[in-house]
């Protein structure tokens, strides 16, 4: 299988948008008229709520499948309602990944050891089953992780993305504003700790550089944090860094745009509710749901391309 990071830069060359679109679902983002289908026909309320999130889902990705390279669905949101949000979650991975789009699972694990190994199989890798038979569970394309406990969570990851041609984007500096706490404390050499990560994505990164020039080992930084964004793409020259933030969480594209290096690549911004909701800001009826979501997208694209332009 090819490089993910060769993947996923070809795919954002190829529709000149660095841009994921997050799948973040709760149920009061889908219309009235799809909730209402499945309430009349499913066995149960949870059966209809994961089906009318699967097709939510599956629209949005229609609607944008011809501008945006990649989808990024949170597990969280999926793992809130039980088995049949679960079903949901693989439905819509499936359908992402027939539909030609890159999918990065937002899952953010982390753990050491033989439960590291099962988090990495389960979602970018594959699993044995009784027969001794090999299966992909979810097969995302990339997955988010937290690299606290150190290469000893990180490793079975890194396994993946080289045996089997998958990402991860590793925790460095993330958008939520209490991240100063622990991501910004001073170490003994003056530096924040958030240099200190960084500077391990680099390390575990230089066994997966593809012929991009870029690893599949990447970073997540937060559009909120401008100035710490430039530094750090200054320090991982050779990472892709998933940018959340942009939008509904206030980060604008000019900052989101100190992400990517001086050839305009390198980065990919997120957005969630701004999409996936976009019908409820825009004066749509629900009904053009889908429409409101491509217009958006369209609009996000232009700004950031943009932004990126005059960098």
């Amino acid at each position: 299988m090819k490089n993910f990071a060769d993947r996923l830069l070809f795919k954002i060359e190829e529709m000149n948008n660095p841009t994921v679109m997050g799948l973040d679902p709760l149920i009061e983002y889908v219309p009235d008229f799809i909730c209402k289908k499945y309430l009349n026909s499913a066995n149960s309320v949870q059966e209809a709520t994961g089906l009318a999130i699967t097709e939510f889902n599956c629209r949005l990705i229609d609607a944008v499948k011809g501008i945006i390279p990649a989808v990024k669905p949170q597990f969280a949101y999926y793992e809130l309602l039980g088995i049949e949000g679960i079903r949901a979650l693989k439905a819509t991975i499936d359908y992402a990944k027939k539909a030609g789009m890159i999918v990065i699972a937002d899952a953010k694990r982390n753990d050491i050891g033989p439960t590291a190994c099962a988090y990495a199989k389960s979602i970018i890798g594959s699993t044995e089953l009784i027969d001794k038979s090999l299966v992909s569970i979810f097969d995302a394309d990339a997955v988010t992780i937290n690299c606290y406990l150190g290469i000893d969570g990180v490793a079975p990851f890194i396994k993946e993305c080289e045996n089997s041609g998958k990402g991860i984007f590793i925790l460095v500096r993330t958008s939520n504003p209490s991240a100063i706490e622990f991501q910004d404390l001073i170490l003994e050499n003056g530096k924040p700790l958030y240099h200190a990560v960084a500077q391990k994505v680099v390390e575990w990164g230089r066994t997966t550089i593809g012929e991009s020039g870029y690893s599949s080992i990447g970073a997540v930084v937060g559009a909120t944090w401008p100035q710490q964004a430039c530094e750090l793409r200054e320090q991982m020259k050779r990472s892709i860094i998933l940018v959340p933030g942009y939008g509904a969480q206030g980060g604008s594209a000019k900052a989101a745009a100190a992400n990517f290096n001086s050839d305009g690549k390198g980065a990919i911004v997120n957005a969630s509710r701004s999409l996936m909701c976009a019908y409820k800001n825009t004066g749509y009826v629900p009904e053009q749901f889908e429409n409101a979501t491509y217009d958006e997208a369209v609009r996000m694209k232009n700004e950031l391309c943009n932004a990126i332009a005059d960098k």
